[in-house]
């Protein structure tokens, strides 16, 4: 009985690193969730088969777009306002 129940215990490590080492839930699904996320969200996924040019906003108006949605991210230095507060201070220290 001593004999089977060594061999048990010498044995048990041995099977815990061979199921540890067998192919996962996560290894067989990998990456299926983005794959059906990408799916999902094109809109027309048989539009790259569309050779045919966009019509729609001229390249000048499409500048002036552009241009205009650019200067909306340029900083002016008049709109900015400068606050400052003093607490526990009247303003006045000579005495």
């Amino acid at each position: 009985m001593k004999k089977i129940t060594k061999i048990a215990i010498s044995l048990l490590p041995l099977i815990v690193l061979i199921l540890g080492c067998g192919p996962t839930r996560l290894e067989v699904d990998y990456g299926t969730s983005y794959q059906l996320q990408k799916y999902s969200q094109t809109f027309n996924p048989q539009a790259e088969k569309n050779l045919k040019p966009v019509v729609g906003l001229n390249g000048k108006a499409a500048q002036n777009a552009v241009e205009k949605y650019q200067k909306t991210f340029e900083k002016s230095s008049d709109s900015s306002a400068t606050y400052q507060f003093s607490i526990g201070s009247t303003g006045n220290l000579a005495k």
